[in-house]
Order: C-alpha cells, then structure tokens, then sequence
C-alpha cells in the first residue's frame, strides 16, 4: 500500500504494490476469493480490520495508497478504515460512480490506482476534496505514499524505478526484482523498507493482466 507500479506490456500491464506497515497489525490472510455484494473478489486480508489494499475482480483491479498529495496530521478519530473504504467503492458495478458518490467525511486520506475497462485512473481524498485523474494507459507510472516518502525520496524513487525499466524487458519478474530492492546503507534509495523492529515491507502483491485475466502473485515478507 505504500510502493506502487503501473507497466504496460505488449499483452497487457503490471501492476505491483509494496506495503509498509507495522508488524503490530499481525500477518496478512494471503488472497483468496471472496464473494462480495455485487461480484467476485481476489484479494489479501488485513487481519485488524478486516479491509485490504489491493483488489482485483478478474477483470479490474485498484490498488491503495495511505495519504494523498502531501503528509497530512493523523488524528486517529476516523470513523472507517481506508482498507475498507476500497472494499466499499470496489464492489459495484461501475466504481468511478461509486466514487462520486461515495461519503469520505471523517475518512483518512488516501490514493486510489484504479484500473478500469482498460482505463488507468488516480483517485485522490485529501480530507476536503475528491479528485479523479485518467492517466495514459500506455505509459509507466509509480506511486509512493507521502506518509511515509518525503516529495524529494519520492522524486528518487522515481528516477530509480525509470532507471531500471532501461534495462528491463518488462517482464513480470523484472519488476518484481525492482520492488525487491533492498539497500540497508541507504533508505532514500531502497525500495523494501525496515525502518525500525515494527515498520517494515510486510509483502509485495503483483497482478500481472493479459488477455482479459489476471495473475497473482503474493510475497509475504513478514518476519
């Protein structure tokens, strides 16, 4: 929920998500199927409240990112966990309405990757306002939350993740090797983070699209 990728490929596109989070909330349920209010739903579990970060329907899929253009203060008075929120605007038949439509008062902020009907979308809560951005389908995009990313590692991240594409072949693996990364001398550069005993990369989910299905693959790093 806090590294995110988005590769076209000749077939199809990549998309990988990294979360970092606190051990403190325990070993996420590996993805599994579960039946939602309007369709069939593939994803892991959080074992704390019971949302998830990253979805797919076998045809879609959205990925969550904590936090939305900058740091925000954190309350901790919200009234719904974001993780849930995804669930909420996921299951529908056509989640941008569900997003206009949906109630984010008193609800963290939060960054949505939402690739849909082949369409990719940024969707964005700050605690005051909805924002939806279509980005090109065709070209590759990376996330960090600005919860835990200054604007400057962001910006590094980015560059590294360019960097690496030069030398790739787009393959599913090879961004998996980029999302792997891990560099203990130097935290602006890695992208597998352990910032303290609790704060670390707890799993990398990667759904790989080609032809109408999606493929699953599910690192769980947590120690």
């Amino acid at each position: 929920m806090c590294t995110v990728t988005f590769v076209p490929t000749k077939k199809g596109y990549i998309l990988t998500s990294n979360r970092d989070e606190t051990t403190l909330r325990g070993r996420a349920l590996q993805p599994k199927e579960y039946i939602g209010k309007h369709k069939k739903l593939v994803y892991p579990k959080d074992p704390k409240a019971n949302g998830t970060w990253i979805i797919h329907d076998y045809n879609n899929c959205v990925i969550l990112l904590n936090g939305a253009e900058e740091k925000h203060h954190h309350t901790g008075n919200y009234r719904k966990s974001r993780g849930l929120i995804l669930l909420d605007i996921f299951d529908s038949e056509n989640p941008l309405e569900n997003w206009k439509k949906i109630d984010l008062n008193n609800i963290e902020p939060f960054t949505l990757v939402l690739l849909f009907e082949n369409n990719l979308y940024q969707l964005r809560w700050n605690e005051t306002e909805k924002t939806l951005t279509q980005l090109s389908i065709s070209e590759s995009h990376i996330w960090s939350s600005s919860t835990l990313y200054s604007k400057e590692v962001r910006q590094n991240r980015k560059t590294i993740f360019f960097n690496h594409l030069k030398e790739s072949n787009y393959t599913p693996k090879e961004i998996l090797d980029f999302h792997q990364f891990k560099d203990d001398k130097n935290e602006n550069d890695t992208i597998v983070i352990r910032r303290n005993e609790h704060l670390k990369t707890v799993s990398i989910t990667q759904f790989e699209i080609e032809n109408n299905t999606i493929n699953t693959t599910y690192i769980d790093l947590y120690e």
